[in-house]
């Protein structure tokens, strides 16, 4: 074998290339199972023992099976992909995963992402697929404080990792939350000018952050769902830009596309399979599987491959790399900051530059007002955890909430504390990386989402306009209550 010069490990060292399998080239090591997260549903009474635990104690698990394959490939990178549902830091206590989801989230693993990898390197054309990784902002501050590089460095190391396996494209997901945002901005604007006290249409609440949403689904139901914002994810946007937008330009079919997102929570793999919410226009699922920064952190820390920093693809050709940048929300996706901006300006034209975030019964609990001669215009809010959701739920439900606008996110701090990448072996929160992730985070630039010409140019060229049909069709989804289910894994407490 030949030393490679100019490639350096994950390390910084310089490795030899290897043409073993991907399964040989990952060393040996007896890491625990990666711990799966999933929200609870179904229980809402009152004595539930999760609301006197605090966060970091609430790590109660079970395995989820996952079905056999008679001619997988075998390799040590398996042992990444023995799931187990995490129950910490969920939205009720009982019944919180079906049967057949836990065979369809088996697949949501590393070694599903391997075998695809495999396969492109057999002979057998038929089954080639080409990969696409598009990776959360989120998840870019995990990466930088784990091996210690700046974002972008951080951006260009796992780029260059992710293609030494075999990906083809590796994108970042900023685009897909742009569009995210600049639709709920116009839809806030919409249900404001409807709002009445015959058509309650606000408060909007955000529906970004899949395990939210999911409780809100299976658990809340029919007096909650209509306040629920109707613009896509950036997780299911990026999966219509991947398998719609970018499959038309390479004129390849959606199904020869295999399209993995990195994301920073486990809740991601949930939100790939539902149904109608993660297709594209022709049809085909947006996601084929996700993996947290956790299981990426793993398989690249098991590796000897040798590792040439690359910059991540932009879906615009050859374009000139630019600085990660991120939205005005330090551990969020920034919904909050930009709808409130828009809205004051819109609404009441009033510039706002600066937004400050007043604590209320809690650090997760932040209220934001606009205020002129005395009275107040707007009042948002952002409701992060398990504790502050049902809070906020009881006061609407008794049409007792005061705000126009609610941020919902169900990790306690944010998007950041994912459980994909911000806990300690042991299950618990990792404060001390918490802590330098969101001042990783927030050292980046602010990107204002209704300021990107590209988000301009594909509302032209891909969704033929910003008001036309299609926006609806590819930017929106709708929501449903679901009956409980009966059918669930027995969860023992």
């Amino acid at each position: 074998m030949k030393t490679t010069k100019g490639r350096r490990s994950l390390a910084g060292g310089r490795r030899r290339c290897s043409s073993l399998p991907y399964s040989s080239q990952l060393r040996h090591v007896g890491l625990p199972p990666v711990p799966l997260q999933m929200k609870c549903e179904h229980c809402t009474r009152k004595e539930c023992s999760k609301k006197s635990k605090p966060d970091d104690q609430e790590n109660v698990s079970i395995d989820a099976a996952s079905p056999a394959k008679e001619n997988e490939e075998k390799g040590e990178f398996h042992k990444l992909a023995d799931a187990k549902i995490f129950l910490s830091d969920c939205l009720a206590c009982d019944n919180c995963v079906t049967v057949e989801e836990s065979i369809q989230l088996s697949q949501q693993s590393a070694k599903n992402f391997f075998h695809v990898l495999n396969l492109n390197k057999r002979c057998d054309t038929s089954k080639h697929r080409v990969l696409v990784v598009s990776v959360c902002p989120q998840s870019l501050p995990y990466f930088a404080a784990k091996f210690n590089l700046s974002v972008t460095d951080a951006s260009r190391r796992l780029c260059g990792f992710l293609k030494s396996l075999g990906v083809h494209y590796v994108f970042d997901t900023t685009i897909a939350t742009d569009f995210s945002i600049v639709e709920s901005q116009k839809e806030f604007v919409r249900r404001y000018h409807q709002h009445s006290e015959e058509q309650r249409e606000l408060p909007m609440l955000t529906s970004a952050c899949p395990g939210w949403v999911r409780y809100a689904e299976r658990v809340l139901g029919r007096p909650i769902i209509p306040y629920l914002c109707t613009a896509k994810s950036p997780q299911q946007v990026m999966g219509s830009l991947v398998k719609d937008y970018f499959a038309r330009q390479q004129n390849l079919s959606p199904e020869k596309i295999f399209h993995v997102v990195v994301a920073p929570c486990y809740d991601k793999k949930l939100e790939a399979l539902r149904e109608g919410l993660s297709t594209t226009l022709n049809g085909a699922r947006g996601t084929d599987c996700v993996l947290t920064s956790g299981e990426i952190a793993q398989i690249m820390e098991q590796s000897d491959l040798s590792v040439k920093d690359i910059a991540v693809d932009t879906l615009f050709g050859d374009v000139k790399e630019v600085a990660v940048q991120r939205h005005d929300g330090v551990s969020s996706d920034g919904h909050l900051a930009h709808v409130f901006r828009h809205a004051a300006k819109e609404l009441f034209g009033e510039h706002v530059e600066e937004i400050t975030y007043r604590a209320l019964r809690n650090k997760d609990f932040h209220e934001v007002t606009l205020e002129k001669n005395g009275e107040v215009l707007l009042r948002f809010a952002a409701a992060y955890g398990f504790h502050n959701i049902q809070n906020m739920i009881l006061k609407l439900k008794k049409g007792k909430l005061p705000y126009h606008f609610v941020e919902v996110l169900a990790c306690p701090r944010g998007c950041l504390n994912g459980r994909g990448q911000a806990q300690t072996k042991d299950g618990h929160t990792d404060r001390a990386l918490l802590q330098q992730m969101e001042g990783i985070c927030s050292g980046l630039p602010v990107r204002p989402p209704e300021h990107s010409a590209h988000v301009q140019e594909l509302y032209q060229e891909w969704l033929e306009g910003t008001e036309s049909p299609k926006v609806q069709e590819v930017l929106h989804t709708s929501y449903q209550s679901l009956e409980p289910c009966t059918d669930s894994l027995d969860i023992k407490w």
